[in-house]
């Protein structure tokens, strides 16, 4: 057996949901709602935001003075011959520059503050919801990919907002200032200047028609190839072990090539943007020099009026080009917002009817329970007690759904049928902190955490004193092989439990789960694949973890369990025998062909081949 967070319908995790498309669909329209979100985030930093408008609104303002100054420069003092204020011309312009650098300075510097504060903000309500979803939402997905939303979707919405916002505020401000300097000079050749603009809105919107769901596309693929490196890189002993290299590399070769495909499509068309708006610059030029000279050689506008049209005609299709390379980088980050959203709006463990907040009692009873899971079911009408301090041993071949009995036990899934009892109470009227709280796990694969020794013994009780890590150390025969480590209960090991054997990580497991000291107990045999002395070690420090504890354990050798209260026997999600060894033997049923087996053969027999 495995993990109980993800064994029972690992298959079905891989495959992807129907509904999980749809809903994507659904929310790919709402890029308005999308945006709408992002902006709540932004506001709870509204004081700086509003510093940042202010400082844009500055250094729009001087990139209008700039032009203005020199083409009224032109009119009043250099058509005239008047070289006396050209120095306070000059001035002037050094003046009008170095605060629009000032400006531009602050406007970037407090724009990081505020979307790094966004981003942090995202990315805890990102991972704190993903602490409060059930365990069938982890079923359903690839953990690489779900990475992906909480590191690449994310800081894609930070890169964004580092400088779309100034990017966006600032050009819109441009344009209008732009245009009402413009209408104030000249409204002819305003209009005239403003008949290149039909061009541009049309070339823009067949661009981002074919880009946004090219960006999109981008992101599902970089997720999904995130998630196919994540997969392989922890199962790396199963790959070399059936030498599945090249499978594999196949593998990830066509996923980069889907991600390689998307990506080129999606920044190529985007790239004709500031290929169309430069071309359309050059003819708006072309344009205000023709147009504006024939003007003035009828005495319509003067010379300065085209040498501040020329300037702002650049500048014109400036904000509109930044607009249009904005909408792009727009489009990618709402992509990525989108699936981080999906998730946060995903439905949290649900607490209605957790009234009892501690757990009335240690005895366990399953009442005619009948789970499915995706419509197959996995458990059908199991009914079993199990008394206060008693030892309950499931067994059954692989699927026979003692993985699934131990989930519904800690409420990771909830039935469809039957009820659940804790110390007489129904488990969905116990809140599910408190529940798991008196719960411990020791698992065949058991998982540790980066970090000290220490710390992985303590995570069975945060506020444990060190001598109590000792002697739950001690008690799980764990002592002795930590003290031999570099730098005993200090040594620091990886989440893979590099540098110490399986044995030595189960018995970390048992120390923990000592530590831990809950009335309930849940095993899943600990002892597979482990040579006889650390099995005599871990079997020994497993009979006082289970001392005075109600224990389910799930056992694989049948020569574990014989001194277990009751053994219940599970065949495709029902239960086929139940009772103690004496009288599973002398029922002479399935029990006993394995048990007789096991003594036939001269090896451990068990259920689960």
């Amino acid at each position: 057996m495995g993990n109980p967070w993800t064994d029972p319908f690992k298959q079905k995790r891989m495959e992807p949901a129907a509904a999980e498309e749809q809903a994507d669909k659904k929310r790919a329209e709402d890029w308005k709602g999308t945006l709408g979100r992002i902006g709540r985030y932004l506001l709870k930093s509204r004081g700086k935001l509003s510093v940042v408008v202010l400082m844009i609104a500055v250094s729009s303002l001087m990139a209008l003075a700039g032009p203005l100054i020199v083409g009224l420069s032109v009119d009043e003092f250099l058509v005239d011959g008047d070289l006396g204020m050209i120095g306070f011309v000059l001035a002037a312009l050094a003046a009008v520059y170095l605060l629009h650098s000032l400006s531009v300075f602050l406007q970037h510097f407090w724009m990081i503050q505020v979307s790094q504060r966004t981003v942090y903000d995202i990315r805890t309500s990102l991972f704190d919801q993903l602490q409060q979803l059930p365990v069938a939402f982890f079923d359903k997905r690839r953990h690489g990919e779900l990475m992906s939303r909480i590191t690449n979707d994310v800081d894609n919405i930070s890169n964004t907002l580092n400088s779309s916002i100034i990017q966006i505020v600032q050009s819109v401000l441009t344009l209008g200032g732009i245009l009402i300097v413009m209408l104030y000079l000249s409204p002819l050749l305003t209009f005239i200047t403003l008949t290149i603009v039909p061009a541009m809105v049309f070339g823009m919107k067949w661009i981002t028609k074919r880009t946004a769901p090219l960006f999109k596309a981008q992101q599902k693929r970089l997720g999904e190839m995130t998630g196919y490196v994540q997969e392989t890189m922890s199962g790396q002993r199963i790959i070399k072990s059936f030498s599945q290299e090249e499978r594999v590399i196949r593998s990830f070769e066509e996923r980069n090539a889907a991600l390689f495909q998307a990506a080129f499509w999606a920044q190529t068309i985007s790239g004709f943007i500031p290929k169309l708006m430069n071309m359309l610059n050059n003819v708006s030029f072309a344009v205000i020099a023709g147009f504006g000279g024939l003007l003035a050689l009828n005495g319509m506008i003067t010379i300065g009026v085209i040498v501040i049209f020329a300037e702002y005609a650049r500048q014109f299709t400036r904000p509109l080009n930044d607009l249009a390379n904005q909408v792009n980088v727009l489009l990618s980050a709402i992509a990525g917002a989108e699936r981080v959203f999906s998730i946060i709006d995903e439905e949290s463990e649900r607490r209605e009817g957790e009234e009892v907040r501690r757990l009335p009692g240690a005895s366990i009873a399953f009442d005619h329970v009948t789970f499915a899971y995706e419509e197959e079911t996995i458990l059908h009408d199991v009914t079993f007690q199990a008394e206060e301090g008693q030892t309950v041993a499931l067994v059954g071949p692989t699927g026979a759904g003692k993985t699934t009995t131990i989930s519904l036990l800690a409420r990771f899934y909830d039935p469809q049928e039957g009820t659940i009892r804790i110390g007489g109470s129904d488990i969905r009227s116990i809140d599910k902190e408190a529940l798991r709280g008196q719960m411990a796990f020791v698992l065949q694969d058991s998982f540790l955490f980066e970090g000290t020794i220490r710390e992985n013994i303590r995570y069975g009780r945060l506020n444990a004193s060190d001598d109590a890590v000792l002697q739950a150390a001690a008690d799980a025969n764990a002592d002795g092989f930590i003290r031999r480590l570099p730098d005993d209960y200090d040594t620091r090991i990886d989440a893979e439990g590099g540098g110490i054997s399986q044995g030595q990580r189960q018995l970390l497991a048992i120390a923990r789960a000592l530590l831990a000291d809950t009335d309930i107990l849940i095993l899943d045999e600990a002892t597979s694949s482990i040579d006889t002395i650390t099995e005599l070690k871990i079997q020994e420090a497993l009979q006082r973890l289970m001392k005075g504890r109600t224990s389910i354990v799930i056992a694989h050798r049948l020569n574990t369990i014989q001194a277990a209260d009751q053994i219940i026997v599970m065949e495709q999600g029902g239960i086929v025998e139940k009772g103690s060894h004496v009288e599973l033997m002398t029922e002479d049923g399935r029990y006993a062909d394995l048990v007789k087996s096991q003594h036939e053969s001269g090896s451990p027999a068990t259920l689960s081949s």
